[in-house]
């Protein structure tokens, strides 16, 4: 397994369906968790609607809200283009963006059933979590992201329309200034 010290971030110069979802999730995350907190702990249910939701995106390529997002004209980056007429994730293999599902719907799911079984303090993190993706989905920086990138995972995301690498930062990389050709 091979390690980074590049930061990894995903494309914000238009809005596509992945990154859609990323703010349409952490919205719900936030809501609900909000509602579970300050009106009735059952609306954490719907946190963990999400994360199961999140486990069954990653596992399938079926992505409900990618579908409806799918049906108002926004496009994937990370269509399977195998199934058309729909928007599924890709799923030939466990690229980085993929990998990012399942553990976020794992602990989302945990943390909250340990919100309604041990402890209400528990919807803090799934506040985080909701926190994490409204910001992935603005600035493309995802702590997760970057932690499963460092230890190796390739992502499909790129900067570049075409570009087969990602846009990757590295963590000491000073800016250079070029000063344009002058005449004489």
């Amino acid at each position: 397994m091979t390690t980074s010290s590049r930061i990894y971030i995903v494309p914000t110069s238009e809005w596509y369906i992945e990154r859609a979802v990323w703010l349409i999730s952490g919205g719900v995350l936030l809501t609900s968790t909000a509602l579970a907190w300050l009106v009735d702990p059952r609306f954490v249910l719907f946190v963990a609607c999400t994360g199961l939701t999140s486990v069954w995106v990653a596992l399938t390529g079926l992505c409900p809200v990618g579908n409806v997002l799918h049906w108002f004209g926004m496009k994937g980056r990370l269509s399977d283009d195998t199934r058309p007429g729909l928007y599924a994730m890709r799923t030939d293999s466990w690229y980085l963006e993929r990998r990012i599902y399942p553990t976020v719907g794992v602990n989302i799911t945990i943390g909250s059933i340990l919100s309604l079984v041990w402890s209400p303090w528990w919807l803090c993190f799934t506040a985080f979590v909701g926190v994490a993706m409204v910001w992935f989905a603005f600035t493309g920086f995802c702590i997760l992201a970057n932690v499963l990138f460092w230890l190796g995972a390739e992502p499909r995301l790129d900067r570049g329309e075409n570009s087969a690498t990602p846009q990757l930062h590295s963590a000491q990389a000073t800016p250079k200034l070029q000063l344009p050709n002058l005449p004489s």
